[in-house]
């Protein structure tokens, strides 16, 4: 039985195209150039922010972060971020009686971002917030505390099978991959996609997975 579901964000909630966009204007290289470097480091299998390492080599993230927040060009989200199938299946999975959180790989300034979407959720937490994240096992023993359920009695959603999909169910989660966003086409069809409990397109799917239970 799935009593909760927990929900990733980038690429599952929201799109990552804005904060992408920030980045490449920051670094001043063309969206294009940054984006295209994004999926080529990821079809590697290595971290997203390698792309930044590519445009600036020796570039300390967390360090240039602090100054586009600085220079008022930090983190932002607002409603025009968020997937349009993201309110109806929210809703309705509660309205179906599960408890549903979010539990993503952002940072703490995007979890008070999130927050104040006041999206329709139970509970909301970021890796930033933890001081751990994705893939490590102790992100998903917190998102089954958040969950308030049995490790398999938790659906964890998301578009990532090697930070999503795998390491969820290592960790006794059922899991659904989402087909969404760069990650979510590029491995679709891949060995770790197919691992998962359900393959989904849209997150509205997820009810009838839920009803089923």
């Amino acid at each position: 039985m799935i009593r909760a579901v927990a929900f990733d964000v980038g690429e599952t909630l929201i799109s990552d195209d804005r904060e992408w966009g920030a980045w490449a204007d920051w670094l001043g290289v063309k969206r294009h150039t940054l984006s295209a470097l994004v999926g080529a480091v990821a079809a590697q299998g290595r971290d997203n922010a390698d792309a930044l390492r590519l445009v600036r080599p020796g570039i300390d993230i967390e360090v240039e972060r602090a100054a586009m927040e600085r220079a008022g060009c930090g983190e932002a989200l607002d409603e025009t971020d968020l997937y349009p199938d993201v309110r109806p299946a929210l809703n309705a999975l509660r309205g179906a009686g599960v408890r549903v959180v979010v539990a993503g790989n952002q940072t703490a300034r995007a979890g008070r971002l999130l927050r104040a979407l006041d999206l329709p959720v139970d509970a909301l937490a970021t890796s930033g917030e933890w001081g751990v994240a994705k893939p490590a096992s102790e992100f998903f023993a917190r998102t089954v505390e958040l969950a308030e359920a049995a490790a398999d009695e938790v659906l964890y959603v998301g578009d990532h099978p090697r930070n999503d999909v795998l390491p969820a169910r290592g960790a006794g989660l059922r899991t659904a991959h989402l087909r969404r966003g760069p990650l979510g086409h590029l491995w679709a069809d891949g060995e770790d996609a197919r691992t998962a409990d359900w393959r989904v397109e849209s997150l509205t799917e997820l009810v009838d997975v839920v009803r089923a239970r």
